[in-house]
């Protein structure tokens, strides 16, 4: 006896996609126009299916760099071979739903939500009956049980256990994937990036008073601050920059980008972030300190909407977000900040900054037409013109504070300093070679923290500042 072949109906959110439409579509509308996040509750008014409507034709979703899922894709492949009619039905809008079908090509009929119907749950089922009486259905949600129980034979791609309890049979065949652990929540903190706020403790260090109990713990306080506020920014331009990074050749990798965290977890994480850091800083640290934090996150918000896609202007705010650190550092233990200091931090952190956007100029592929924000290909060699420069100026202010008169209240023989100079000056030269090579890959900060000579160097470093401090 001939076995009909039915339609396999395939759902898009979670199913053929690892992520949410309607929240990539959100997260890049806040990025693009975020003033409009206001006129969302009087959408939501004229309900769901339209503030979806209203949200998809306020912008345009590329869905060719969206996270589909590969064994399900090869699976759908193997499903059109033998006969079988492929049909995208969705909850997702239909103008983001034609553009997936468009992309992928193997879909006959495109079922999805308009302004005025939201293709979910029954009323998903109703549409199928309606329209083809029997069907094969591919989903993952609870929202999608209908369809299962509905459906001739249903196929489960990463379904929850409260999802599995509720079927009536085994599925056809069941797709899962890697859950959520401990590992993908640090892994979007960011950790090791914390490594970075050990410039609070230099104006500790510098002012030789790292030895003092109650400053010591301010500074520790201090350290997890803003680890807390850095990893609150992380994740919001991780948000905000989904399809930058699903192109980057290890950004990619990403848990919000490469759909391995669900999108809606990310605000709500943000803001728990940022409400800890503030308990830490107005618990137990100068208020001076807490408006410095605040600054840092909202230069991180500014940076993350605006900034970061502004020539120039990009570097140097993220060479301020360095040395806004060292200032914090100075306010959480009481201390006044060394112009000397400022200054120096300001050019050696405006030169990691050029760094780092060298680095992922490099990176792009076609060097004819891609472009990394709002700089080019052919920028490449007026930034690595600017960013060894920059290196060097600091180095030159550095001379300088050797023969300033601070530098005689701090330390007994300060021309041992003047041999800290060839440290600084092959390490700028160095890091800078290495990315010409390509041997940099990410962040040169978090290189630096993590490089063998670099440590071998700052070990040289504190070596002579002990010896000028301490033996003569």
């Amino acid at each position: 006896m001939t076995i009909k072949i039915l339609p396999l109906c395939v759902d898009l959110d979670g199913t053929l996609v690892a992520t949410d439409t309607l929240w990539e579509s959100i997260m890049l509308l806040l990025r693009n126009s975020p003033w409009l996040i206001f006129w969302f509750p009087f959408w939501l008014v004229k309900g769901r299916a339209y503030l979806k409507h209203k949200i998809a034709h306020c912008v345009t979703l590329d869905v060719t760099l969206l996270p589909y899922r590969d064994n399900v894709w090869e699976f759908l492949q193997q499903e059109q071979a033998k006969g079988h009619r492929l049909i995208l039905v969705t909850a997702a809008n239909e103008k983001i739903a034609l553009a997936v079908a468009h992309h992928l090509r193997i879909f006959e009929e495109v079922i999805a939500s308009d302004a005025h119907t939201n293709m979910k749950g029954t009323t998903k089922h109703q549409a199928l009956s309606q329209r083809f009486g029997e069907y094969d259905y591919m989903g993952d949600s609870m929202a999608d049980l209908p369809l299962f129980r509905a459906a001739r034979r249903y196929f489960l791609v990463a379904p929850s256990r409260r999802l599995l309890k509720q079927l009536p049979c085994p599925p056809e065949r069941l797709f899962q994937v890697p859950s959520l652990n401990l590992w993908l929540w640090l892994k979007a903190l960011r950790p090791h990036q914390w490594i970075k706020n050990i410039l609070v403790f230099i104006p500790l260090i510098l002012s030789h008073q790292f030895l003092d109990g109650s400053k010591l713990t301010a500074a520790l306080l201090a350290f997890f601050a803003f680890g807390l506020a850095a990893s609150a920014g992380y994740i919001l331009n991780d948000l905000l920059d989904l399809a930058a990074d699903r192109i980057h050749v290890t950004k990619k990798h990403r848990p919000f980008a490469s759909g391995q965290l669900p999108l809606p977890y990310g605000l709500p994480l943000f803001a728990t972030l940022v409400l800890l850091g503030a308990f830490i800083s107005l618990m137990w640290l100068p208020r001076d300190f807490t408006a410095v934090l605040g600054l840092y996150l909202l230069t991180t918000l500014f940076y993350s909407f605006y900034l970061k896609r502004k020539l120039i202007l990009d570097i140097v705010v993220l060479a301020g977000l360095y040395t806004i650190r060292i200032i914090a550092g100075a306010l959480a233990v009481s201390l006044s900040i060394s112009f000397w200091l400022l200054t120096f931090s300001m050019f050696i952190f405006i030169s990691l900054a050029f760094l780092k956007r060298y680095i992922e100029l490099l990176q792009l592929t076609d060097r004819k037409s891609l472009k990394h924000r709002n700089y080019r290909v052919d920028d490449i060699e007026m930034i690595a013109s600017f960013g060894p420069m920059s290196g060097y100026l600091a180095v030159l202010v550095f001379c300088l504070y050797i023969n300033s008169a601070a530098v005689t209240k701090l330390y007994h023989e300060p021309s041992l300093l003047w041999l800290m100079v060839p440290f600084l000056l092959y390490w700028i030269t160095r890091i800078w070679f290495l990315a010409k090579r390509q041997q940099l890959t990410d962040d040169p900060v978090q290189f630096a923290m993590t490089d063998e000579v670099s440590w071998y160097i700052v070990g040289g470093i504190v070596i002579l500042l002990l010896i000028a401090k301490f033996l003569f």
